[in-house]
């Protein structure tokens, strides 16, 4: 530990910000207010820099406010980290929480080194992340927009025999008459809703394929399009959720970063496992556990994954038809074994996490 550096942090608020500064190794930490917009925050960037002699380490947590904060304040001898609530060290104890001392509390723990601080994305990284995002949104519009018009129709007491939401589907709701005018207009109000939110994944989905077509995206997508149940928009997810694969040392790293990993309740003599932690990021996690769901059928190379796989490196082929080959053995296996099939699909996707790390790499392991 260095007495020459300065540890500041920051409770932020939308409105204000709540500083707490020590320099060096002082007992006490410093603290004021300041206003959370940007020229109050440049002021705080030159008012540390003058007070200072040597480097200043800000932090606060993640939150709404996003990164917002960490690149006003970045710059000169000022860096800025952005920690991870979840893993904030919290004494049992404590029953008085305010904004100061969460403050003083984030620079105290940010100078005995026992914070986490998380991978901050760069603004185009965190454009493409929000376009990713945006098209998983839709997705859930349509999902509410498709519920409220077929439970319309159950209380109606109109079922469709074959799939929903099919063009036959379609056709049927079309020849379906009603007594009362509020009725007719219910049905196409629910229809154009469906309709609109249908243009906007359309539109999007679009809009995602032409920037993975791009770099710094293409390269990385083309890799990962070489596994099964992995297409342009699930390699999408990954690439702008996870930002780069070779920040994990390992792959346990990045099963354990994703929540894939069992938890542990152990005490004494007596080792206890629990399920999946469910920590880190949920759209990633959920967007595996979709793709293993493709194992569960035989191995083999159709006519679509030929085609994703022209031109990308013979190592990650050669890889992802072993981790079809061990993946698919695995899921009938664990079936056959009479594991709970949602089970099965976490533990392929745990597995799959191990592969698609590999291929991310360069060289691509043997």
């Amino acid at each position: 530990m260095s007495d020459g550096i300065t540890y500041v942090g920051i409770d932020a608020h939308k409105e204000a910000l709540h500083v707490a500064q020590l320099a060096g190794l002082a007992p006490q930490a410093v603290t004021w207010t300041v206003a959370n917009e940007p020229r109050a925050i440049a002021r705080l960037r030159r008012q540390l820099e003058r007070e200072t002699t040597g480097p200043v380490r800000c932090c606060y947590e993640a939150g709404p406010g996003g990164y917002a904060l960490q690149r006003q304040l970045q710059g000169g001898r000022v860096s800025c980290a952005v920690i991870a609530p979840a893993l904030i060290p919290r004494k049992a104890g404590e029953r008085i929480k305010t904004d100061r001392r969460d403050a003083r509390k984030l620079a105290e723990l940010w100078r005995a080194g026992l914070l986490t601080a998380v991978c901050p994305p760069t603004p185009e990284a965190e454009a493409a992340r929000d376009l990713v995002r945006a098209r998983d949104d839709a997705r859930e519009d349509l999902l509410r927009c498709r519920h409220r018009l077929s439970k319309w129709l159950l209380r109606r007491g109109c079922t469709f025999g074959g799939r929903a939401w099919t063009q036959a589907h379609g056709r049927w709701l079309a020849t379906l008459s009603w007594a009362h005018p509020a009725e007719h207009q219910v049905v196409d109000d629910y229809r154009a809703a469906i309709a609109q939110v249908e243009a906007r994944l359309t539109a999007l989905d679009a809009a995602i394929g032409a920037l993975a077509a791009q770099p710094p995206y293409r390269a990385a997508v083309g890799r990962l399009r070489c596994f099964r149940g992995i297409d342009t928009l699930t390699a999408m997810v990954l690439v702008t959720e996870l930002y780069d694969f070779q920040r994990f040392p390992r792959p346990r790293a990045l099963m354990a970063y994703l929540g894939l990993v069992p938890g542990e309740h152990s005490s004494g003599a007596q080792t206890r496992r629990t399920g999946i932690t469910k920590t880190g990021n949920g759209l990633v996690r959920r967007t595996l556990v979709e793709a293993a769901w493709h194992y569960q059928h035989r191995p083999g190379i159709g006519r679509r994954l030929q085609q994703r796989r022209t031109g990308q490196p013979a190592a990650v082929i050669a890889l992802a038809d072993k981790a079809q080959q061990r993946l698919c053995r695995r899921f009938h296996r664990l079936a056959a074994a009479h594991k709970p099939t949602p089970l099965v699909a976490v533990a392929i996707a745990r597995e799959l996490v191990g592969f698609l790390w590999a291929a991310m790499q360069d060289p691509v392991p043997a």
